[in-house]
């Protein structure tokens, strides 16, 4: 477990999902092409630094549930400040670049919660993938483009598929 702390406090557990959302500059709204960068960036280092379950941009704000891996070869848990440097520095870097500008794009603070339990995870992804419909962007959460979520992992695998006999 890693506390640390700016002006809110921060609590990393490891090998337990965390829920992250991080805002823009004074709210400023993201227009579509600014909005797949920070999406690709935030989908850049799945399988690598974290495990990503959620992630939905929004024109403003963006949410993800991510579960912090260990760097093999440091021997330690990637860090959230590390992993939100990386998303966050790797966008603002890309936005500005195309605007030719080099303004603040993201608030300096990220809040972060970690989730305790099965259900607190399921209710955190379902509450993310409803963001764009609750601020009415889509009719249907399937239909906004900047929103992932890892696909469910069946246990089930069978080695024999039955033959149905008549």
């Amino acid at each position: 477990m890693t506390f640390y702390r700016r002006n809110l406090p921060h609590l990393q557990r490891d090998y337990k999902p965390h829920f992250i959302t991080f805002v823009t500059k004074n709210r400023r709204v993201l227009p579509d092409w600014a909005r797949q960068i920070v999406f690709d960036c935030c989908r850049h280092d799945h399988e690598k630094r974290y495990n990503l379950r959620v992630v939905v941009v929004m024109p403003d704000h963006a949410h993800m549930v991510l579960t912090p891996l260990v760097d093999e070869i440091g021997r330690r848990m990637f860090s959230l400040p590390e992993i939100m440097k990386a998303i966050k520095g790797t966008s603002s870097h890309a936005i500005n670049r195309k605007l030719d500008t080099h303004e603040v794009v993201w608030q300096v603070e990220s809040f972060d919660h970690v989730l305790r339990s099965s259900e607190s995870l399921d209710a955190k992804i379902d509450y993310i993938l409803q963001n764009p419909v609750r601020a009415g962007l889509v009719n249907v959460a399937s239909e906004y483009p900047w929103s992932w979520r890892k696909p469910i992992e069946s246990s089930y695998s069978p080695a024999i598929v039955p033959i149905a006999r008549p």
